[in-house]
């Protein structure tokens, strides 16, 4: 039986409409075989190293299989995509003949493309997660910092005092919009159960920065709410962004992000009064970004009682657990 002859091969892939886990996919191809075209044979990898997923051979079907149909053609569900994320993309078109084989293209250049960020509906679900496991509130009055004595002869040698912004690392989930944009000073504010102070230990060092509460999380200020994670641990943290009204950080969180109410969210409250009382959610642990610079003379700085090398508890650039049915959600990881 003769070979069938090769269709012509699609070229000037591209791609748009680029979401977490969904994009959109057009090309060119030979205007008198477009339309005796039934099927679109599309292959995809992941971006990593220099052996790409090599496509199948050209009879045989690849990953995604679809019906001819108008163009640009929806891609979603058809893989779990990771947000953020670079993919590898090529395609072949196909005519199937009445024996049930193909005639086929070869394939198409390889584009390369990345996923995006998780969008306010994909925060929205894990925010609904988040407040599921956060637990009974408790009252607090400071936020505090840990670092190395190293860290705050810097901060005062050569940053004036202050405790400068710097880019969010790539803990927690892969798609929140914060990772590697948004600069701030991470804080903590958990107490412990049986003193209601904060905890004696800490894996990122023996010096502890302490703020009042009322500095930072006032009417003047919104709280927003960045992600949900764990480390294949049973700990859960909730990452919280406090953004000064009108700041640069608070114009970067308005679009991204789920902003929270003060007064009424499960996390992390301030309620008017003659006294502001703060109470701060006890079942999971807290990761508080405040976007502005922080001053060593608006606080306190002093040496913890506890250990200070618990490093398997520090979250820095820590991967989230992907099987988690609690802090997970449906789309790219």
């Amino acid at each position: 039986m003769a070979e069938m002859e090769l269709l012509s091969t699609p070229c000037n892939i591209q791609i748009s409409d680029v979401t977490c886990d969904s994009f959109r996919i057009t090309w060119e191809m030979n205007r008198d075989e477009s339309a005796r075209i039934t099927h679109y044979f599309i292959d995809l990898s992941r971006k990593e190293g220099s052996e790409q997923n090599r496509f199948k051979h050209r009879d045989v079907p690849t990953k995604l299989v679809a019906k001819a149909g108008p163009l640009p053609m929806a891609v979603r569900g058809h893989w779990f995509l990771s947000a953020r994320t670079e993919y590898c993309v090529a395609v072949q078109i196909a005519i199937k003949q009445p024996d049930g084989d193909y005639q086929v293209s070869e394939w198409s250049p390889v584009v390369e493309f990345c996923t995006g960020d998780y969008a306010m509906e994909h925060l929205q679900q894990l925010l609904d997660k988040a407040q599921g496991a956060a637990g009974r509130l408790l009252r607090f009055s400071v936020f505090y910092r840990n670092q190395t004595s190293e860290y705050f002869h810097y901060v005062r040698s050569e940053c004036g005092g202050a405790m400068l912004p710097s880019f969010k690392d790539t803990s927690g989930s892969h798609g929140s919009p914060i990772n590697g944009k948004l600069r701030g000073v991470f804080l903590s504010c958990n107490t412990e159960f049986d003193t209601g102070l904060p905890p004696r230990d800490s894996p990122y060092g023996p010096l502890r920065f302490q703020i009042p509460a009322e500095r930072l999380l006032n009417p003047s200020t919104n709280l927003y709410f960045a992600d949900f994670y764990c480390m294949y641990t049973a700990y859960h943290y909730v990452v919280l962004v406090l953004a000064p009204a009108g700041s640069e950080g608070d114009h970067f969180c308005k679009s991204r992000l789920p902003r929270l109410d003060l007064a009424t969210n499960n996390f992390l409250t301030y309620t008017d009064g003659d006294a502001p009382l703060f109470s701060h959610a006890s079942d999971v642990i807290l990761e508080v970004l405040f976007t502005e610079p922080l001053l060593l003379e608006e606080g306190s700085l002093a040496q913890i009682s506890g250990r200070h090398q618990l490093m398997s508890l520090s979250t820095a650039n820590a991967k989230k657990d992907p099987s988690c049915k609690v802090c997970n959600i449906s789309v790219g990881r």
